[in-house]
């Protein structure tokens, strides 16, 4: 079962989803699989640049990396400047900062991460952050785990 995930790395209450996310995988190991979908709201400022420079890493270090990173970037919500974007990716193992600085400045990730945006306009949904699409069925907020689970059950016993 596909679990996208539609999150803005500014937005506090996608911050709270994080251990319900590790609940679900732990509970649902290998019969789940997430998908991160980049959905920065227009009036988180720095939401687009953090979603930027996950990409970079990611396409450097692939998921493990772009995980940690991911984790990295909700611990430090609060500062989300390049600076601290660049810093933040140096501690990881493997990617190269330099790239992801110079990434945030030419703005090579921007269309993969405005495509994600696209993606939810294009289908007719409009949702807000955290959102996830359990398998065809949206589910919206910082939901308890008890919320996914009976979405998760119900997807896999279709």
């Amino acid at each position: 079962l596909t679990i996208q995930i539609f999150s803005d790395f500014q937005c506090p209450y996608c911050g709270r989803t994080r251990p319900t996310v590790d609940q679900i995988a732990e509970t649902y190991g290998s019969r789940v699989r997430f998908v991160w979908r980049n959905y920065p709201l227009p009036f988180h400022e720095r939401a687009m640049p953090a979603a930027q420079a996950a990409t970079e890493v990611w396409e450097q270090g692939g998921d493990v990396a772009f995980w940690r990173y991911h984790d990295l970037l909700f611990e430090n919500q609060g500062e989300l400047g390049d600076e601290n974007l660049v810093s933040l990716a140096r501690t990881l193992p493997g990617i190269d900062a330099t790239r992801v600085g110079a990434a945030l400045r030419d703005g090579r990730h921007r269309a993969r991460v405005q495509s994600d945006i696209d993606a939810v306009r294009d289908a007719g949904m409009q949702i807000g952050t955290p959102s996830f699409l359990i398998g065809d069925r949206l589910l919206q907020g910082a939901q308890p785990f008890a919320a996914f689970q009976t979405q998760i059950d119900a997807a896999l016993a279709r």
